[in-house]
């Protein structure tokens, strides 16, 4: 099982991870029977790194758990601002520099821009240097660990999910938040458009500007807020534990 080959794309001076996936994992893959993977986009990069046939892969999407990330019944919160949500990691290939730069761009002062995920002392300073640079000041705020009970509801009050990640295996953020009815802002690279689908606003995560005008379409535009919450919703109901369950049987029973 596959989950992703990020360590090869963006190697990390003096991690182990790098010498382990550049020589370890390719004699395991090779001594593999079949691969599983979490997507199209992990199934070719294993056959551009490593040179295993596609023949010997069968990329798997994951699922959500469907009893904790839904769309909840939540009363008007007008005392509360406006924000957008990133989940995840402060690693710079998750592209939050370029995230905080477009934000940076929205002429709505009242929103806000909120970082929910672990502090990273080698990354997160430089974060938040940046966010004092750009004269943001309180509208980024960054939430450190947000536990898993609170997810859903933090996910349901965002204006939208902006998940402008340079590369992943899967994505499981994005359709956490999809099941939840939020409106997704993701990367046009790597898995993420398997996963989101036409349910998003897929952009170039190199383009800032690109990124900028989606948040500011999210931000002005009630009725795309709207498309996109009904479009989540309904794509994420396309993927269950229960299918990725039975589609992996599948391939293990044909070598058992």
């Amino acid at each position: 099982m596959v989950h992703d080959l990020i360590p090869l794309r963006f190697p990390k001076r003096f991690s182990p991870l790098t010498p382990y996936f550049r020589y370890y994992i390719p004699q395991v893959l090779d001594r593999a029977e079949h691969i599983i993977c979490n997507s199209t986009a992990t199934a070719k990069d294993i056959t551009n790194f490593y040179g295993i046939p596609s023949t010997k892969i069968t990329p798997i999407l994951l699922a959500y758990d469907a009893n904790h990330y839904r769309r909840l019944n939540l009363p008007s919160q007008d005392e509360q601002p406006p924000y957008f949500l990133y989940l995840g990691r402060h690693d710079p290939y998750k592209n939050l520099d370029r995230l905080i730069a477009a934000f940076a761009k929205i002429s709505d002062g009242d929103c806000q821009l909120w970082l929910a995920g672990p502090s990273d002392k080698r990354y997160t300073p430089k974060l938040q240097a940046q966010v004092q640079e750009l004269s943001l000041g309180d509208r980024v705020k960054f939430l450190d660990y947000v536990p898993y009970e609170r997810l859903p509801l933090l996910l349901n009050q965002a204006l939208a999910l902006v998940f402008p990640s340079l590369w992943e295996g899967f994505g499981l953020p994005v359709l956490e938040a999809m099941a939840c009815g939020t409106p997704v802002i993701t990367s046009n690279l790597s898995s993420l458009p398997e996963v989101a689908g036409s349910a998003a606003l897929l952009i170039d995560p190199y383009n800032v500007g690109e990124l900028a005008e989606a948040m500011q379409a999210v931000v002005e535009d009630e009725e795309l807020r709207s498309r996109l919450s009904s479009l989540s919703l309904k794509r994420s109901g396309q993927f269950s534990w229960e299918k990725t369950g039975k589609a992996t049987v599948e391939v293990l029973q044909r070598y058992l």
